[in-house]
């Protein structure tokens, strides 16, 4: 029976959940997540996670942060002038945003989270919603896709 290799593209089904016991996602009443293993994409720990893996195979993993989103970086909160966004709703704290900035590269969306809000600025953590945290997974292997059937879900 055929296993997972790094390139492959693959389909599956996960039950992501926090230290605390939070699910954070759950794929098993959906669609299955499809991804290429070791797409720079895709948390590395992951694509490690279903390395080796068959079809209908079942695994429970621990994604250290250093395999996920790493530490949160308290360089990354910052203070932005209010003027300095356009938003089409009042922002609170706890307030996730989608910043949409210009890079070399192109644009790029980053997940924002309001922390504080004062008439003249807004406080916003730009870590990744789940940096600082390991990352407890159930994973099912539903398929290793071949080219075609990769083209056409993806």
């Amino acid at each position: 029976m055929r296993k997972v290799q790094v390139g492959d593209v693959v389909s599956i089904h996960c039950v992501g959940r926090l230290g605390s016991g939070e699910v954070f996602e759950d794929t098993s009443q959906g669609d299955p997540f499809v991804f290429e293993v070791g797409s720079p994409e895709i948390i590395p720990g992951l694509s490690e996670a279903v390395l080796g893996m068959s079809e209908g195979e079942e695994r429970e993993v621990v994604i250290p942060k250093e395999k996920a989103f790493g530490e949160r970086d308290e360089n990354l909160i910052r203070n932005i002038p209010r003027e300095g966004l356009s938003l089409d709703v009042e922002p609170t704290p706890g307030l996730m945003l989608n910043l949409i900035v210009d890079t070399p590269q192109g644009e790029m969306t980053f997940p924002a989270m309001v922390i504080d809000v004062s008439p003249e600025e807004i406080l916003l953590d730009l870590n990744p919603p789940l940096a600082g945290e390991d990352l407890y997974f159930h994973i099912k292997l539903v398929k290793i896709l071949n080219e075609s059937e990769s083209n056409i879900i993806l």
